[in-house]
C-alpha cells in the first residue's frame, strides 16, 4: 500500500503542469537560471532515474528538503501533523457517540417512527457536501449568532465548527452501520433468552445486542478515520486550519514534491496501522473470533 501510495503521487506530480524551479524563480527568471536551480534540485535527470532515487530515499525515510520551506520535509509534514490529528480525532469522538446513540434508537424498533427520521436524517447528512456545510454554519454560528470563530485555531472553540463539519457525513455511516448490526443482533437467540431472564430492553440492548453490533461498527471507524485523515483537505480550507490537507494544497500549488510525496506516505502509513488496529481489536469485542482462531 505504502509502495502504491508513493508511486501514484509520484506521478501524479510529474504529470501535472507547472516546473518547481520557474515557480520558485518566478516568471521573470532567465532560462540559465532556471536550468541552474532545476540541476541543483535534480529535476533534470531522466524521470526513471528520479524514480529509483524516490523509492531508495524513502526506504531511508528521507524525502529530501521542501522547495519551499528550505528544511526537510517530513519536518514540515510532522510540524502540521498535529492540528490534523486534533481535528480528526475529535470528529471521530462526534462520529461516534452520535452515531451509535442514533443507531442504536433507531435500531431497538425497526420501521418504527425513530428509526425513519434516523433513516431519513443520514442520507441527509451524507448527501450534503463538505464544504457548503462548513460555508453554512460560519453563516449561522459566526456571522449570524457570533458564537464560534470561523477560523484559525488557539481555543477550544476554534475546533468546533471544523470538527462538526467533517464529522457528520461519519456520523451518518456509523449510525446506518450501527442501526443495521443492532436490527440482526436484536434478532439473534440470545436475545431471547435474555428476555425471559426479565431483561428490560434497555439492559438487552446496552448489555448484549450492542457488543455485539460493534465489530462491524469498528470496522468502518478504522477505515473512515483515515479517510478523515486524508480527506480534510477542504474543511480545513474553509476553516483556514493549519493542518496536512491545507499544506498539501499549498504544495501541489507550489509544485513542492518532497512535501506532497512525505505527507502522502505518511497519511497511507497512518491508514495501515489504523486498520491493523481495527483488525486486531475483533478479537476484543467479539470471543467468537478467537474461538475461531483456535480452531
Amino acid at each position: 500500500m505504502l509502495w502504491g501510495a508513493g508511486t501514484m503521487m509520484f506521478a501524479l506530480l510529474r504529470l501535472a503542469p507547472g516546473d518547481p524551479a520557474t515557480l520558485l524563480l518566478g516568471p521573470d527568471a532567465s532560462p540559465a537560471d532556471v536550468a541552474a536551480l532545476s540541476e541543483r534540485l535534480g529535476l533534470d535527470r531522466p524521470i526513471v532515474v528520479q524514480y529509483l532515487t524516490f523509492l531508495k530515499d524513502a526506504a531511508r525515510l528521507d524525502f529530501g528538503d521542501s522547495f519551499r520551506f528550505g528544511q526537510p520535509a517530513m519536518d514540515v509534514v510532522l510540524g502540521r501533523l498535529q492540528a490534523t490529528v486534533e481535528l480528526t480525532l475529535t470528529a471521530t469522538v462526534i462520529a461516534v457517540v452520535v452515531g451509535l446513540a442514533l443507531g442504536m434508537l433507531a435500531g431497538r424498533r425497526p420501521d418504527g417512527p425513530v428509526d425513519r427520521v434516523v433513516s431519513g436524517l443520514t442520507i441527509l447528512l451524507q448527501g450534503m457536501p463538505t464544504f457548503w456545510v462548513g460555508i453554512m454554519l460560519v453563516l449561522l454560528f459566526t456571522a449570524t449568532l457570533g458564537l464560534l470563530p470561523s477560523s484559525g485555531t488557539g481555543t477550544p472553540a476554534h475546533i468546533v465548527l471544523p470538527a462538526v463539519t467533517l464529522s457528520l457525513p461519519f456520523t451518518a455511516i456509523v449510525a446506518r452501520i450501527t442501526r443495521t448490526s443492532v436490527v440482526a443482533s436484536m434478532r439473534e437467540p440470545y436475545v431471547r433468552t435474555a428476555r425471559s431472564k426479565g431483561l428490560t430492553e434497555s439492559q438487552i440492548l446496552t448489555g448484549h445486542a450492542l457488543r455485539n453490533s460493534l465489530v462491524p461498527v469498528v470496522t468502518i471507524v478504522g477505515l473512515q478515520m483515515g479517510a478523515l485523515l486524508g480527506g480534510a483537505v477542504v474543511v480545513e480550507n474553509v476553516f483556514a486550519w493549519p493542518g496536512l490537507g491545507s499544506l498539501v494544497v499549498e504544495s501541489v500549488s507550489n509544485r513542492d514534491y518532497a512535501v506532497v510525496q512525505a505527507a502522502a506516505l505518511l497519511i497511507a502509513a497512518i491508514i495501515v496501522v489504523l486498520n491493523l488496529v481495527a483488525d486486531l481489536s475483533y478479537s476484543l469485542l467479539d470471543p467468537r473470533v478467537r474461538t475461531g482462531a483456535h480452531r
